[in-house]
């Protein structure tokens, strides 16, 4: 026997109780000290009372939260506050009973409810254990719902559980499968509250698509009339159908929603507003000329063709007449444009009696759904142009061309990866439909074209076709997909966990790593372990997942341990690198410090790297060329007041051109002459000008060489210029080579023997 279960109509007080994320409390004065002992606040001081208010425990605001998600759906019957219990033998007065955290009971399903939460994420060595005990009553609810709540339809039940910051296993998943059990996390959770926010009691059938996909819908059955016509390719059938029951099959998989079995998720969520509007547009009696397009999977259409009353072949190729039989099953028929006109109707007194105009295909593969999604949808302002990208998963995930299939590999895994609780990604992947923030600051793109380069799924390419597979291959597109989002997520949760607080400050104050950039290095520093254990003739391609993670561990440690241990500066100076140059500094500072725990770590360009570090050649270069420009500025200012007078009015009108004059006279006054006279603010190509305008008296003492013109033998000076640019600018992450320092320091000894007058 089955207790504690009521109509929802009744219950509408204990709804607004658990609604809230806080329990509150009225106490006598003396006490409220007690009450702030037990983690209690003031909410309000009465004349002879206190309320007080407190956070709800996270186990009951997670068993809260899902019954109020149910009643929200409209679930005609649910638990009572605490939860329902079984009773093992209702003849006995003391018999022994299981407790169900929720239950949810309507016309078509039964659902027993457990509810496991942590309050920070963990691991669960007990799951199995609950999942077994759980598993136990579904014979006991089974007869309790058919003997309490017979309503002459066989309802579908189900046992399902919804956890929160708990990590589960392959092997938990496997398990609860197994067992019939229907998981949920509170990512799915958020969806669905969300969901119910905007559709209303219609969200119902989404979240039962996603427990009971193509079980049939009890006491559903329809026949209508409808034409048959192929179009590019497929089936499709055009008839009239009333919302209602339109609601009770249709399915639509929410891109936002992030369910990582799915693969089909090429809608955006639902907009409220808009579905607001439709709702006044419908009760003023509007009317939509245009088609819902569906596409009804194979298996749950029927059609009977009538006699036809036509002349001739060519008029039944363009249409057939007959009747339609669609079979009444949960997540049937996808939901490809039309989902707001759809949605509104929901809860709506006109559901029953409307009707809607339906374009529907049979059997499209998910690549052609997405392609007409977006062939519909593209021109309007309302799809961003970066969708598409997010779309390439859909769209050749059934690719015949392994490049192909490899992208669209790609961009489900990135998708994964930032929507897996237990990634170090999750929710810090910025998509078409999220704004950018300090923790959601990574762009899909940017992993994308990372991951896209070789070594990582395709190592050689002859005539256009793969010859060689990396270490992330794995032959079909769902085994190749669980490598990558494998392998990744352990390289960079190893490193989150190395660098945990720098990492959690994401593009914040202090961030820097868990940015665009940050993992672009990270991923870069993957693929060079992958080359590097290549050259060994290690065959990574043929080790199975956890083995060839194992291979590359110690070298993550490694790098973890590295950026885990800069300080403050040298976070500041990580996060200063961009761009190109940058990313690959960044790179190579990681590989050496690799190198440095690991000593046989080598790949192409390291030693080279490493050896230019240690020469520090920026900045000796940097001295040259402050040298040269000081002694440089002496030389030209000396002759010029020697040649025309040493009065400024004198070798500054005579001796500067009028073009230098100009530019030197702003950088004065804008600097409100802090640093002096106005030669403090020439520029190494200034004195260049100056040179050549007066070359007659210069070229003795700064033409350099002893051939070719006056432009030649000044170019040492556009050198120079060129090299305090870089010096001048870390963030550009060049670097000055050997030969470019001796370069310098030979124009440093001439420029020394010029002033010495040798």
């Amino acid at each position: 026997m089955l207790n504690k279960v009521e109509l929802a109509s009744k219950l509408g007080s204990l709804a607004r109780i658990k609604a809230r994320d806080y329990d509150m409390k009225t106490v006598p004065p003396l006490l409220v000290e007690k009450g702030l002992t037990e983690g209690w606040s003031i909410d309000k001081e009465n004349d002879k009372s206190v309320r007080l208010k407190r956070k709800k425990h996270h186990n009951v605001l997670l068993e809260d939260r899902v019954w109020t998600l149910l009643f929200r759906m409209g679930f005609k019957y649910l638990s009572e506050d605490g939860g329902s219990y079984l009773l093992v033998n209702p003849k006995e007065l003391n018999s022994p009973k299981t407790q169900i955290d929720v239950v949810g009971i309507d016309d078509e399903v039964a659902i027993a409810f457990e509810c496991k939460s942590a309050e920070k994420r963990t691991n669960r060595p007990q799951f199995q254990e609950e999942l077994g005990k759980h598993s136990l009553i579904r014979e006991r609810f089974v007869n309790a719902i058919n003997v309490q709540f017979n309503s002459g339809i066989k309802r579908q039940i189900i046992l399902s559980m919804f956890t929160s910051n708990i990590s589960l296993s392959d092997n938990d998943r496997a398990r609860a499968s197994q067992a019939n059990i229907v998981l949920f996390d509170e990512q799915d959770l958020v969806y669905y509250e969300s969901l119910v926010a905007h559709l209303g009691p219609a969200a119902r059938y989404q979240l039962l698509a996603d427990m009971i996909p193509g079980k049939k819908v009890p006491g559903l059955s329809i026949r209508v009339p409808a034409v048959k016509t192929k179009m590019g390719g497929a089936n499709c059938y055009t008839f009239s159908i009333s919302p209602e029951f339109l609601l009770k099959i249709s399915y639509v998989s929410h891109r936002s929603k992030g369910k990582m079995s799915e693969i089909n998720t090429y809608q955006r969520m639902i907009s409220k507003s808009r579905l607001s509007k439709i709702k006044e547009y419908i009760s003023d009696n509007g009317i939509f000329p245009t088609n819902i397009v569906l596409n009804i999977e194979r298996g749950h259409v029927r059609f009977e063709k009538i006699k036809q009353e036509c002349d001739n072949k060519t008029d039944t190729d363009i249409g057939i007449l007959g009747w339609l039989i669609l079979q009444p099953t949960y997540k049937s028929a996808w939901i490809i444009d039309g989902q707001h006109r759809l949605f509104a109707y929901s809860g709506h007194d006109k559901a029953a009696k409307a009707h809607l105009s339906v374009l529907a295909f049979e059997g499209l593969a998910p690549s052609k759904q997405a392609r007409l999604f977006i062939d519909i949808n593209a021109k309007q302002k309302s799809v961003k142009a970066s969708l598409l990208q997010e779309l390439y998963a859909e769209l050749h995930w059934d690719a015949d061309e392994p490049e192909k299939r490899i992208r669209a590999i790609l961009s489900k895994a990135i998708q994964e990866l930032g929507a897996d609780p237990d990634s170090a990604l999750y929710q810090r992947i910025q998509t078409a439909d999220i704004s950018k923030t300090d923790k959601c600051c990574i762009t899909l793109n940017s992993i994308y074209t990372t991951l896209e380069k070789k070594d990582f799924h395709i190592v050689k390419v002859k005539n256009g076709s793969p010859i060689e597979y990396g270490p992330l291959w794995a032959g079909s597109s769902e085994a190749t997909l669980k490598r990558t989002t494998y392998i990744l997520k352990n390289w960079l949760n190893t490193i989150a966990n190395s660098t945990r607080e720098w990492w959690d400050k994401g593009a914040g104050e202090g961030g820097g790593l868990a940015m665009s950039d940050g993992i672009i290095t990270c991923i870069n520093v993957l693929r060079s372990v992958f080359q590097y254990l290549d050259t060994k003739g290690n065959k990574l391609v043929h080790l199975d997942n956890e083995d060839l993670f194992d291979c590359i561990k110690p070298y993550v440690g490694a790098l973890g341990q590295y950026l885990g241990e800069l300080n403050e500066v040298d976070r500041r100076k990580f996060r200063d690198l961009r761009g190109i140059q940058g990313q690959t500094t960044r790179t190579r500072r990681c590989q050496q410090a690799i190198k440095e725990k690991i000593p046989n770590f080598d790949v192409l360009g390291l030693d080279d790297f490493i050896k230019l570090e240690k020469a520090q050649t920026n900045a000796q270069a940097k001295t040259i060329i402050d040298w040269i420009e000081t002694n440089l500025q002496e030389l030209v200012i000396n002759l010029l007041k020697q040649s025309y007078g040493s009065a400024e009015s004198e070798w500054w009108i005579h001796g500067i051109p009028k073009i230098v004059r100009t530019r030197v006279s702003d950088r004065f006054e804008q600097d409100d002459g802090k640093r002096g006279g106005k030669e403090y603010y020439f520029e190494l190509l200034d004195y260049k000008k100056i040179i050549l305008e007066d070359w007659a008296k210069f070229e003795p003492v700064l033409a350099f060489g002893n051939s070719g013109n006056k432009e030649k033998r000044t170019s040492w000076i556009d050198y120079i210029s060129q090299r305090r640019n870089i010096v001048a600018h870390p963030s550009s992450a060049i670097t000055i080579t050997f030969e470019e320092l001796d370069e310098l320091q030979k124009y440093r000894i001439w420029l020394s023997e010029k002033l010495q007058g040798k």
